[in-house]
């Protein structure tokens, strides 16, 4: 579901609040304790190819971006 989707459930549950409670409890993104979906990039917000070294926190793309400005250099 996209967000508009979202907005558009909660105008229509408004009126429901029992039922909106529910709602948002089943339906809540799941707390997660391990695996690749626990670390999000903070530049894109990537859960892939993640950087956590030296607590970058960065996804590979955005760390080839950003490499230079942190001062990192390729080396071959």
């Amino acid at each position: 579901m996209t967000t508009s989707d979202h907005k558009k459930m909660f105008t229509q549950l408004d009126a429901k609040p029992i039922k909106k409670a529910k709602f948002i409890k089943h339906n809540a993104p799941k707390e997660r304790s391990c695996g690749t979906a626990l670390r999000k990039c903070k530049n894109c917000g990537r859960m892939r190819g993640h950087i956590n070294m030296y607590h970058l926190h960065l996804c590979r793309q955005c760390f080839r971006e950003m490499a230079p400005k942190l001062g990192f250099k390729k080396f071959s």
